[in-house]
């Protein structure tokens, strides 16, 4: 049975709502632990491809799950939301799935560590234990925007796993605040290909996170090389981890490491290249960017692929009221849209002519830009090249949809 939440509404009077979604949310739990599928399948089967088996299910079966089961548009009502963000259930699975995180990689790296796998099998696993980690900075993601200090170092626990440490100093105090302009690095550019952001996005987050980090504690009276620095602190468990890992398992994890690291990282540059590619804040009178809103984000409520990122892709609401929790994130009306979940705009993305041929139609098309390049974040190398292509005027809206 899922849990009613009552409350009184002064426009509406009596108001009651229902989560249907409240256990399919442990779907989000669970998922990290899709790697043991391909080490089971390997063992039953004897082929050392199995092993990519949560590949097939990441970006074969979710995707296709998400265009036959659709969008779920469902809202929670205000009234209630104060009821829903109390309910410490949904804490509990944010709390619950960090342990889960260094698991899937303990278990990838003893399945490295003690069967005879071939060279390409031991690439191959640490890839898949990579984008799982990659979840794990979604699940730092959402623990780092909220303010208790248990959240917050549970944050930087789970970041430890995939190497990540600095991100929710760089994401929470950097990208929240210049997302969507030319200033953030975490930002994608229209005709800026998913290669060339990560070449600015990667260290980009790094030098962020230590000059923000570094502001802070100086003006606390401490220094930035101390135990108070947070993004040490995460960084000092990753340490730990993975040298105790070389340690148990010898030095095949030196490879493994290295591999799952970097694709660790690169699942966290292929969001943030979606979330946010070519769209751009307004200047306000004085010079200054407009408050960030719901439709300075890409937005997709794609069912399946939302209950196994913690609600990750509303990421419109997520951008306009950061320390939401994500059970009460909103879909709103006239909101940029991707086609599809995550994971299938993640393989989009990385064949970049066919990702601009399906986003950039897309992206000029919306009733806030109207096909005005001067509404876009452009990629400045290809300014030139976009106008010639796009001119400057408004393109026509694909029938039947009217400008807000």
């Amino acid at each position: 049975m899922t849990k009613r939440y009552v409350a009184q509404d002064a426009r509406l009077g009596r108001v009651e709502y229902r989560d249907r979604k409240r256990w399919w949310w442990l779907l989000s739990v669970v998922y990290p632990l899709i790697p043991f599928l391909g080490m089971a399948a390997q063992a039953a089967t004897g082929s050392e491809l199995a092993l990519g088996l949560p590949l097939l299910i990441s970006y074969g079966l979710l995707p296709l799950l998400d265009a036959l089961i659709g969008e779920d548009r469902n809202n929670p009502p205000e009234a209630v939301v104060p009821q829903l963000d109390a309910d410490r259930y949904y804490r509990w699975l944010t709390w619950a799935v960090v342990p889960l995180h260094f698991v899937a990689l303990i278990g990838c790296a003893w399945w490295v560590g003690t069967q005879a796998l071939s060279w390409w099998a031991v690439l191959l696993l640490a890839y898949v234990a990579g984008t799982d980690s990659g979840l794990g900075i979604n699940t730092g993601h959402e623990l780092g925007h909220k303010p208790t200090r248990l959240e917050q170092w549970l944050a930087r626990l789970v970041l430890a796993v995939p190497a990540y440490g600095h991100f929710t100093v760089e994401h929470g105090r950097g990208h929240h605040r210049t997302v969507s302009t030319p200033d953030d690095h975490a930002s994608a550019r229209m005709g800026e290909s998913i290669y060339r952001f990560a070449l600015r996005e990667l260290p980009g987050g790094i030098r962020r996170a230590w000059t923000l980090e570094g502001q802070r504690l100086r003006g606390r009276g401490r220094g930035v090389w101390s135990v108070h620095n947070t993004v040490l602190q995460s960084y000092a468990a990753t340490v730990v981890l993975q040298a105790g890992l070389i340690a148990a398992f010898g030095a095949v994890m030196l490879p493994f490491l290295a591999v799952h690291n970097a694709v660790a990282w690169w699942q966290l540059t292929s969001a943030n290249y979606v979330e946010h590619y070519g769209l751009l804040r307004a200047r306000e009178p004085g010079g200054r960017y407009e408050p960030p809103q719901p439709h300075h984000s890409w937005n997709t409520n794609h069912l399946v692929t939302n209950l196994a990122l913690f609600h990750l892709q509303r990421h419109s609401d997520h951008h306009a009221w950061p320390s939401r929790r994500y059970q009460s994130l909103r879909h709103f009306e006239q909101l940029p849209q991707l086609p599809s979940g995550y994971f299938g705009m993640f393989p989009l993305a990385y064949i970049p002519w066919l990702w601009f041929r399906v986003m950039d139609p897309r992206l000029l098309a919306l009733p806030h830009v109207r096909g005005d390049l001067d509404r876009v974040n452009l990629d400045p190398r290809r300014r030139q090249a976009l106008r010639a292509r796009y001119g400057a005027g408004a393109a026509p809206l694909p029938e039947g949809e009217r400008a807000a």
